[in-house]
């Protein structure tokens, strides 16, 4: 049986061409997955949530690594959540779930921990952007922004979120930096 979580290279061929085309900008990386997900998944039966999972490379490498913890990602794309559904069934993952939906239309108390990977930055002007399904503007990137801030800002003393590539104004007071890596670009964060 192929390892498909063997390297980045390896994980991404199991994605269309077009998919594979955005991975490097638009995909977290397997380390950074690895590394966010053993923080995020701090107990068994944790419920993660991955904040705009595109095509599911978070949680498919967080459910592998951690199959008693739960991962879910939601998305706004039915094509990307089709496939990271199916991917999740052809990699016997029974612990990752795909939501397509608005970020907007989530209860954050369902879930113990955050994993956010910049999932708004495409809405700014100049950047790549995954397909050009969805609507983008720089005002919607604000109000994502400020929804996200007020749904961590009532979540309790102990949640945990992992950023990545975060400029960080979705954070509200609260949080606390624990731990950081890849230059900073990758921070843990723990509510006091």
């Amino acid at each position: 049986m192929k390892n498909w979580f063997a390297s980045d290279r390896v994980f991404n061929s199991l994605y269309p061409k077009l998919i594979q085309e955005v991975a490097e900008k638009h995909w977290t990386p397997l380390a950074v997955a690895e590394k966010a997900a053993a923080f995020l998944a701090a107990f068994p039966d944790a419920k993660v949530l991955d904040i705009g999972s595109g095509s599911g490379k978070f949680c498919l490498m967080a459910g592998h690594n951690h199959p008693l913890s739960l991962f879910y990602g939601i998305e706004q794309r039915a094509n990307l959540v089709a496939l990271s559904t199916d991917l999740a069934e052809k990699l016997k993952l029974d612990n990752v779930f795909f939501i397509c939906d608005n970020i907007t239309n989530i209860d954050f108390s369902a879930y113990d921990s955050f994993y956010f990977y910049n999932s708004f930055y495409e809405n700014i002007t100049g950047t790549q952007k995954i397909d050009f399904s969805v609507k983008y503007s720089e005002e919607l990137y604000n109000y994502y922004n400020r929804f996200l801030y007020k749904q961590l800002a009532k979540r309790p003393a102990g949640t945990r979120l992992v950023t990545y590539h975060s400029f960080g104004s979705e954070i509200p007071p609260g949080f606390e930096v624990v731990h950081t890596d890849y230059n900073e670009f990758l921070k843990f964060w723990i509510k006091v």
